[in-house]
C-alpha cells in the first residue's frame, strides 16, 4: 500500500481503510474469523482501522477489533466513533461533554488501548453547541487520550462554523471528515470534498460500493440476493435511477478490464481530495477480492464515462442512513405557526 499523508495531521495512512460494522452479529458473527479478516488486512499493508462504539450493538464490534489487534497496535491507526444512542438512557449519545468523556472511556476499554488515533464524531447534533464538543475533545486531547479528531456526514457549512470556532476560541479542530462518496453518491463534490481540501483536512469515505449495488450483485430485471443492507437502505438499493446507472457502468468496466467493484473503489480514491476509501468487507473471500483490486487505476476516459453516467456532485437517487439535516424532516423548524404566517 502506498501511503497518504491523513490531512495534516503527520499521520500516514493507507488508501484503503478496513471498516468493521460488518463484524458482529448484523454481518459476520465469529469473533475469530473477523480476527482472521483483521490480520489479512494488516498483512497485506493496510494499516487504518475504522470502527464505532454502535457497531454490532453497544460495542460489540470494538471488544472484536480490540481482542484482534493485540500485539499489534502499534502497527494500526485506530479510529472509532461516538454519537449513537449506547442505552435507554436518553445521555447515553449525542454530542455533550457528559457523555464524550464516559464515551471515550468505554471504547478504550472495549478496543483494550490506552489512547485512539483519530476519534471521530459520528453524526451532527444541532441541539448541541459546537464549542461544547470541541471544548472537550480538546482536553481528552490534552490528557493524550486522543491524537486526533474529526467528524463524519458534516455538511459542508457545518465543517466551516467548526473550523473558525476552533480558531476564535482556541480549540482542537476537527482534522478529517467521513462522508459517503461512490459514483452512485457524489453530491460531496458540489462542497464538502472542496471545503475540506480548503481546511487541509483527511478524507475517509464510506460506502465505495454504494452498499453493494456497485458489486454486480443487484442488477435490474434479476431475482435480488437476499442481503442484510436491504434492511437499512431499502429505497437505495430498489431505486430505479441506481439501477438504471448500474446498467451502464458496467460495460465500462468490462472495457477497462476491471470488475464493477474494482472500478468503483478505483473511482473513489482517485479524487484529490479523498485520503481512504473505507471498505467493509463481511467475509474473507470480499476482502480478498477488493485486495486484488488495489492496483486499479482508471485513465481519464474511463473518468470521463463515468462522469456521463453520474454527473458530477449529483447523487442520482437516495441513500437511506445518509445525515438529513433537521430543517428538512421536521416540519415545525421550516412552517411559522399557522398564527403567524400572514404578511399583515
Amino acid at each position: 500500500m502506498r501511503m497518504r499523508p491523513l490531512g495534516r495531521t503527520g499521520i500516514q495512512v493507507s488508501p484503503y481503510c478496513l471498516g468493521t460494522m460488518m463484524f458482529a452479529p448484523f454481518g459476520n458473527p465469529d469473533p475469530d474469523d473477523c480476527a482472521r479478516i483483521i490480520h489479512r488486512a494488516l498483512d497485506a499493508g493496510i494499516n487504518f482501522i475504522d470502527t464505532a462504539d454502535v457497531y454490532g450493538g453497544e460495542g460489540e464490534t470494538e471488544r472484536i477489533v480490540g481482542t484482534a489487534l493485540k500485539g499489534r497496535r502499534d502497527d494500526v491507526v485506530l479510529a472509532t466513533k461516538f454519537n449513537g444512542a449506547m442505552g435507554a438512557d436518553a445521555n447515553r449519545r449525542g454530542n455533550s461533554r457528559r457523555w464524550i468523556v464516559t464515551a471515550l472511556e468505554d471504547s478504550l476499554r472495549r478496543l483494550g488501548v490506552d489512547h485512539i488515533d483519530l476519534y471521530q464524531v459520528h453524526h451532527p447534533e444541532p441541539g448541541t453547541d459546537i464549542e461544547e464538543t470541541l471544548a472537550a475533545l480538546t482536553d481528552l486531547m490534552r490528557a493524550g487520550k486522543i491524537r486526533a479528531i474529526g467528524h463524519s456526514s458534516m455538511p459542508a457549512a457545518e465543517i466551516v462554523e467548526a473550523q473558525w470556532t476552533s480558531e476564535r476560541r482556541g480549540l482542537a479542530r476537527f482534522r478529517t471528515e467521513q462522508p459517503t462518496y461512490s459514483i452512485l453518491n457524489r453530491g460531496i463534490e458540489r462542497d464538502v470534498l472542496p471545503v475540506c481540501e480548503r481546511y487541509g483536512m483527511g478524507v475517509l469515505t464510506w460506502s465505495p460500493l454504494a452498499s453493494g449495488l456497485l458489486t454486480g450483485r443487484f442488477r435490474a430485471g434479476r431475482e435480488q440476493p437476499s442481503a442484510g443492507r436491504m434492511h437499512w437502505v431499502p429505497n437505495h438499493m430498489t431505486d430505479p435511477r441506481n439501477h438504471e446507472a448500474v446498467e451502464r457502468l458496467v460495460p465500462i468496466a468490462e472495457d477497462a478490464g476491471l470488475s464493477l467493484t474494482h472500478l468503483a473503489v478505483a473511482f473513489v480514491i482517485s479524487h484529490p481530495a479523498v485520503t481512504s476509501a473505507i471498505i467493509g468487507p463481511r467475509t474473507m473471500a470480499h476482502l480478498d477480492d477488493l485486495l486484488a483490486g488495489a492496483g486499479a487505476t482508471l485513465d481519464d476516459d474511463t473518468l470521463d464515462r463515468i462522469d456521463e453516467v453520474v454527473a458530477p456532485g449529483v447523487d442520482p437517487g437516495t441513500l437511506d442512513i445518509a445525515y438529513t439535516p433537521p430543517a428538512l424532516t421536521q416540519t415545525g423548524l421550516r412552517r411559522r405557526p399557522a398564527d403567524d404566517r400572514a404578511a399583515v
